[in-house]
C-alpha cells in the first residue's frame, strides 16, 4: 500500500499499523507527535491504527531552545 510520510510518498505493507511503519521509517517512540490525515493518534493507539491506502502521515519532532 501507499502512504505518504512527510511529504514523501513510500509503500508499506498492507495492513501495516501506525507503530510498524514509524519503526521501519527509522524514527523513535519517544519525543515525537504523529498526526493521520490531519488527526493526532496518541501512541497508546499507533499498533491498533491501520492507516488507509494514500493517508498522509506528519511526524512532528520536539524541540528544544529559545
Amino acid at each position: 500500500m501507499r502512504i505518504v510520510l512527510n511529504g514523501e510518498h513510500r509503500d508499506v505493507d498492507d495492513g501495516a499499523d501506525l507503530a510498524a511503519i514509524l519503526a521501519a521509517a527509522g524514527l523513535p517512540e519517544r519525543g515525537i507527535a504523529v498526526a493521520v490525515d490531519g488527526e493526532v493518534v496518541p501512541r497508546t493507539a499507533w499498533a491498533q491504527r491501520v492507516p488507509d491506502e494514500g493517508a498522509r502521515i506528519e511526524v512532528l519532532t520536539a524541540v528544544q531552545g529559545g
